[in-house]
Formats: structure tokens, C-alpha cells, sequence
């Protein structure tokens, strides 16, 4: 069984993929999709995918707001995975923020470089002191 980390490497590799078939104009089945990640059905998983498609605008509205003259979408595709993934996290769950945060700068460290960990960072700091509210 993994931990709460490894879903969280499996739901950012699911987003990952979900956005180069959509690029790619590609069909899918996401629930196929999960399934090649996991062995075994997570409800943690499926909600969290689930939850950030859902409310995926909302989560691009926020991150575009917090991101500095730049955009979700001038991202990459991991790097808008585990953004979205932490906002989703502070914005819709219950998950203690340094909790949603930590781990997203975690994903960052282990996927991107020290500037993208550094500004994921400061988006998810900026969401939890000026939206939580």
C-alpha cells in the first residue's frame, strides 16, 4: 500500500498524462488511466483526480492570479500537475495546509528545478495567507 506521498506522485503523473492526450486530442478512459498507476482503487486518488478536473478552472483562475507575469499554461505539464494538485488541496480538502503545501514543494524538488520549487512555493503561500481566509 503506498502513502500519501506516492498517491500524491501517482494523481501528478494521472494530470500529467490527462493533459498530453488532450494535447495530443487523444481518448482516454481516466479511470484506465489510474489503474496503470495503482494496483489497487484509492479513494484518495479518485477524489483528488476528480476534485481537480471538476474544479479545474477555478484552480487555473487562482494559480494565474498568484503566479507572477506568468501563466499556468506557460508551465510544464508536471510542474501545472503538482500546482494544481497543492492548490486543490488547500482550496477543497481538509488536508492541513503545510501538509498541501510541503508535499507539493516535495513533487517540485524531486521533478523540477529549485527556481519552479521556489515559485510553487510562493503561489501555494500566497493562496493559503490571501484565499483561506
Amino acid at each position: 500500500m503506498k502513502n500519501r506521498s506516492e498517491l500524491r506522485e501517482v494523481i501528478m503523473k494521472v494530470l500529467y498524462q490527462i493533459d498530453m492526450f488532450n494535447e495530443a486530442k487523444v481518448d482516454y478512459d481516466l479511470n484506465d488511466l489510474i489503474k496503470e498507476q495503482l494496483e489497487v482503487e484509492n479513494s484518495f486518488v479518485n477524489d483528488s483526480i476528480n476534485g481537480i478536473l471538476t474544479n479545474r478552472d477555478k484552480i487555473t483562475e487562482l494559480a494565474n492570479k498568484y503566479l507572477n507575469e506568468w501563466s499556468l499554461d506557460r508551465l510544464n505539464k508536471v510542474d501545472q500537475a503538482i500546482l494544481s494538485l497543492g492548490i486543490y488541496e488547500l482550496m477543497y480538502t481538509d488536508t492541513p495546509s503545510v501538509v498541501s503545501i510541503n508535499e507539493a514543494i516535495e513533487l517540485s524538488k524531486k521533478y523540477s528545478d529549485e527556481k519552479v520549487t521556489k515559485m510553487i512555493n510562493g503561489v501555494l503561500d500566497k493562496i493559503y495567507h490571501e484565499e483561506e481566509k
